[in-house]
């Protein structure tokens, strides 16, 4: 299981957290886990704290040196909607710039993507993937890049307070031949490079939206009585929730049409339900239609049907 970046967010700075965050997800051949990528980008992060910037020249045996990569070009879908329970697995794109010194076909120079929450130094939650990107080189000096930010919302990876905007980053890291395992490792000889703010997207709270309109059928210019539910994914109780103080519109279509109209705008109470009367007057179909927030994506509910005699 994951932990949220939060539990280990004294141990080290910034995006070590997402490494130290995951699972022991391997390279291909098994030779770099993510603890030894945590291991690099800690000592990074203490040189670059300890220091306006680190360099090639600057690097000793206990830090890395400054790899000579960068990225842009950062693609992502604008929102994430996570329910309950299953996986979700959001694709991401981007562009590897390096030096001719850089070999990114190496077995043991790894990318990666990540989300993370908050600020780039100090992160509430990092979100990764479970394996590590893929890059194709498109020049001498340019890779288009491709990888997944997959969560788990069963492994108390988000909490309800984390919908919302993320922002998106990415690292490098070159081993060049050095065993993180070996006791003659020699960190100094080991390159990285990471960039945050790269894209920004929403993770959010996967939502339901119910409706009931009654009685049916109606007599003409008698009242129906429309009710629905919004509910929304709680992350932290793993079920779905009523969402409060909403509001939400009443849509109807009439009987061989495909266009609904808004009739009015109905609120949310305290467990999320809606309810409102209207007068009969045609046969149709009734809906209710939440336009979403940043924390919880758009729904409308299919809509039911009314015969009006």
């Amino acid at each position: 299981m994951r932990i949220r970046a939060t539990v280990v967010a004294a141990v080290s700075g910034a995006l070590a957290l997402s490494a130290l965050a995951a699972p022991a997800a391997q390279a291909s051949d098994d030779a770099v886990s993510r603890a030894d990528i945590a291991k690099v980008r800690e000592a990074a992060h203490a040189a670059s704290s300890s220091k306006a910037a680190f360099s090639a020249r600057a690097a000793a045996y206990d830090e890395p040196y400054a790899l000579n990569v960068t990225f842009s070009n950062f693609k992502i879908a604008k929102a994430v909607k996570v329910g309950t329970t299953n996986r979700v697995t959001a694709k991401v794109t981007y562009t590897l710039t390096h030096g001719t010194d850089v070999d990114i076909t190496a077995f043991d120079f790894l990318t990666d993507p990540f989300l993370y929450k908050g600020s780039f130094a100090a992160p509430q939650n990092v979100l990764i993937g479970d394996d590590f990107g893929h890059c194709k080189s498109t020049s001498a000096t340019k890779a288009t890049c491709s990888g997944t930010i997959d969560i788990r919302p069963r492994d108390y990876e988000l909490l309800n307070a984390d919908a919302g905007t993320w922002k998106a980053g990415a690292w490098a890291i070159a081993f060049n031949g050095e065993d993180p395992g070996a006791d003659d490792f020699d960190m100094g000889k080991v390159g990285y490079a990471e960039k945050g703010g790269l894209a920004t997207t929403l993770v959010q709270r996967y939502s339901k939206l119910t409706v009931n309109a009654s009685p049916e059928p109606v007599k003409k210019g008698k009242t129906i009585t429309v009710t629905g539910k919004l509910t929304r994914a709680n992350w932290e109780a793993f079920r779905y929730a009523g969402y409060t103080n909403q509001s939400v519109k009443l849509q109807f279509r009439k009987k061989n049409s495909n266009t609904y109209t808004t009739i009015k705008t109905v609120k949310t109470n305290s467990t999320g339900n809606l309810k409102t009367t209207v007068k009969a007057s045609v046969d149709g179909y009734y809906r209710y239609n939440f336009e979403g927030t940043t924390t919880t994506p758009a729904v409308k509910a299919a809509g039911d049907f009314v015969d009006v005699k």
